[in-house]
């Protein structure tokens, strides 16, 4: 692991500078990284995933315990130095991409060493990450919704983000990525993290939070695709109520044709608001979506 003296020299032997648009802001407290590590409790078959791993310095660590680590990092300048630093890590892939392909994708380059590494190693997918702010969000629900999905995270986001994934039903940071973390995971925030933990310091406070995806949780989800799409639709509309917002569905909702009834089986207040609405009945109600619109037309009610 590097201090934040080893990342300076690093970076002005190279003539650079952290670029603030990238969310270049190095983890530089050897404790936490060390936490994160222990956090994630990686295995020796395990695959890692690392975003954002600037010049090496975590990334040196998970290579410590894991099967192999997938490091990521967008900015070429970085990625050759880490892989300069890392160049006796064997067990070290480094990809130099955006870790996004859209918004809603990861990108095709990682996509393919995460599919390569499964047939070699059969333990468990993490992330395990320092993540870029600009990013944080995106990456983690790709990791979620899938294709690609992982068994953990344990990564430092911004707090505010950290909060808007913990929240609860009913609170202003209650979100689309907060009902879709808690339908297939359990999320904790293992420690709120100081400006001065990192350098160039933030303007906020961050936070390490873990996901860890439960097996029970995702076997309830019959069509992960379609939980999105209602969860997209309602939560768009946050504010309006429930059956206000059945007008509007488009994509595989736009079959639904009796929202009434399906409120009604899941026991769900039509005239409630859909940021009140808790992720196991969003889970419900998909799952209902799902068996109407595999339903016959000429069977359905």
């Amino acid at each position: 692991m590097q201090t934040k003296q080893h990342i300076r020299r690093l970076l002005n032997e190279a003539a650079v500078r952290p670029k603030s648009k990238l969310g270049q802001n190095f983890l530089i407290d050897l404790n936490l990284m060390r936490l994160l590590i222990a956090s994630a409790d990686i295995k020796k078959n395990d695959i890692v995933l690392e975003v954002g791993c600037g010049t090496g310095s975590l990334t040196e660590a998970i290579a410590e315990k894991a099967a192999l680590c997938i490091a990521v990092e967008i900015d070429p300048t970085l990625a050759k130095i880490a892989a300069a630093q890392l160049a006796d890590k064997k067990n070290v892939t480094i990809l130099n991409t955006d870790i996004l392909e859209t918004k809603h994708r990861t990108a095709r380059p990682v996509i393919n060493a995460i599919d390569a590494a499964r047939k070699k190693y059969s333990h468990r997918l993490l992330l395990v990450a320092n993540l870029p702010y600009n990013v944080a969000s995106p990456v983690m629900l790709n990791l979620v919704t899938g294709p690609t999905t992982a068994d953990a995270m344990f990564v430092t986001v911004q707090k505010e983000v950290a909060d808007r994934m913990t929240a609860n039903p009913g609170t202003k940071d209650y979100g689309t990525g907060t009902i879709l973390l808690a339908a297939t995971g359990e999320l904790e925030i293992i420690r709120t993290l100081k400006p001065t933990v990192f350098w160039p310091r933030p303007k906020v406070d961050s936070a390490m939070l873990s996901y860890i995806r439960k097996k029970e949780k995702v076997a309830r989800i019959k069509n992960m695709q379609l939980l999105t799409e209602t969860v997209n639709l309602f939560m768009r509309h946050r504010r309006k109520m429930l059956k206000s917002c059945t007008p509007l569905p488009a994509g595989q909702l736009a079959q639904i044709q009796n929202w009434p009834e399906l409120f009604r089986q899941c026991s769900i207040d039509p005239a409630a608001r859909p940021d009140q609405i808790p992720p196991g009945k969003y889970v419900e109600l998909a799952n209902l979506c799902s068996e109407y619109i595999e339903t016959p037309r000429h069977e359905r009610l």
